[in-house]
């Protein structure tokens, strides 16, 4: 046993990282169970697309309202204590909606309202939590940690989180938000074990003074300005689509509630594809390259799923998107790490986080009404035509990523 966990999490990365693992994964096993029971309590009390993808949309608002804000708050105060604190809020806001959902007092405008609510929560929650593995592990075992913080994700998050919230709403909906209230206040209680390194004091200076200091560090880094930018627009095309996602899964593909959630569980099998891979693909391919393979994958992705209307098909597809996920996403934020200076790592990450959701909430407002307007494979169209003419403008732009641990 002991063995397995060196393997899992080597002993050099510190007691304070298997703390902070601790509470990912078991946070992320509570967002996962959200991830199939939020959509599926939505589609049970309205059917209008528009309202659907209203709900990813208030989830996907706060970011781009309060992310820059949540940046300079996590370069200031302590950054444990603002997830713990932060966490304990959404456990708070989880209990009062399965008290609604067990006593059918909930509608679809309260649904909307706590949507908004726990999203805010998360901007400052999750900006602060990104921060912490930087100031645990040395920089050489960043994409490490970023890898097992991210096997988490893909297998407790993607895999295990969202056929279980499948299977605990067909038992009854109040079930299902009673345990991610209870999983994400015991993550708050693993993160406040971890003991972070003294920090330098910060120098208090006006907020939007901050703010735009790590605006200019992200235009003048072409590496992360590189990143930022694709993220945004790709998320544009991603959220539109993914936006109806649940629609498409239950009425183009005919899946039901627990195979909307193996929807999810396909990309998750996708991911762990990438986890195996990933060593081997990153000594072999350059990130540049890498990163162009990724938005090529992803708009076939979108072409694909808009001309199937069979799981059989639709399943390993999302299965691929899933590797394409896992591979970006990890490449993406090691990239950040390893450039941001540690004193900027909160306010270089809300710039990215804007970036990320101003592109989800721009695109689930044009699935809405694209869908509306068409059909539920509408979006996909959309995403895909979108993708691919952004492909060909940033794909001389990569090769700054490439050098990104030189500059």
């Amino acid at each position: 046993m002991g063995r397995i966990v060196e393997t899992v999490v080597p002993a050099r990365l510190g007691t304070g990282f298997r703390w902070l693992l601790a509470s990912s994964w078991t946070s992320n096993l509570g967002d996962g169970i959200a991830l199939a029971a939020g959509p599926l309590l939505v589609a049970s009390l309205t059917g209008d697309p528009f309202l659907v993808s209203l709900a990813a949309g208030v989830q996907w608002l706060p970011p781009l309202l309060f992310g820059l804000v949540a940046g300079a708050v996590t370069d200031r105060v302590d950054r444990r204590l603002l997830v713990v604190v932060v966490d304990l809020l959404r456990a708070g806001v989880l209990a009062v909606l399965t008290l609604a959902v067990a006593t059918d007092l909930v509608t679809i405008g309260a649904v909307l309202a706590a949507l908004f609510v726990l999203g805010t929560a998360e901007v400052f929650a999750d900006n602060a939590a990104q921060t912490l593995l930087p100031t645990l592990v040395h920089r050489d075992d960043l994409a490490v940690g970023n890898a097992r913080m991210t096997t988490g994700f893909v297998t407790v998050n993607q895999l295990a989180g969202p056929p279980l919230g499948a299977a605990l709403f067909t038992v009854g909906a109040g079930w299902a938000f009673g345990a991610v209230a209870v999983l994400v206040a015991l993550g708050a209680v693993l993160v406040s074990r971890v003991v972070l390194p003294p920090a330098e004091p910060a120098q208090r200076r006006p907020v939007h003074l901050e703010i735009a200091e790590g605006f200019r560090w992200v235009v003048h880094h072409p590496a992360v300005r590189t990143l930022v930018l694709t993220i945004f627009v790709f998320n544009v095309t991603f959220g539109a689509a993914w936006s109806v996602l649940v629609l498409y899964a239950t009425q183009r593909l005919g899946l039901g509630e627990v195979g909307f959630g193996l929807v999810t569980t396909a990309q998750a099998v996708g991911g762990i594809a990438g986890i195996a891979a990933y060593g081997w693909i990153t000594r072999r391919v350059s990130l540049g390259d890498l990163m162009r393979v990724g938005l090529v994958v992803e708009t076939l992705t979108h072409l694909a799923l808009a001309l199937t209307t069979s799981p059989w098909v639709a399943m390993p597809v999302f299965v691929v998107f899933g590797a394409h996920a896992f591979i970006w996403g990890t490449t993406s934020v090691t990239v950040r790490q390893r450039a941001v200076p540690r004193h900027l790592q909160g306010r270089v990450g809300s710039v990215n986080l804007v970036g990320t959701f101003g592109g989800l909430v721009i695109g689930s407002g044009v699935g809405g009404v694209v869908a509306q307007q068409t059909s539920v494979t509408g979006p996909f169209w959309f995403a895909f035509a979108g993708s691919a003419v952004f492909v060909v403008v940033v794909w001389g732009q990569l090769r700054h990523v490439a050098h990104a641990d030189a500059d």
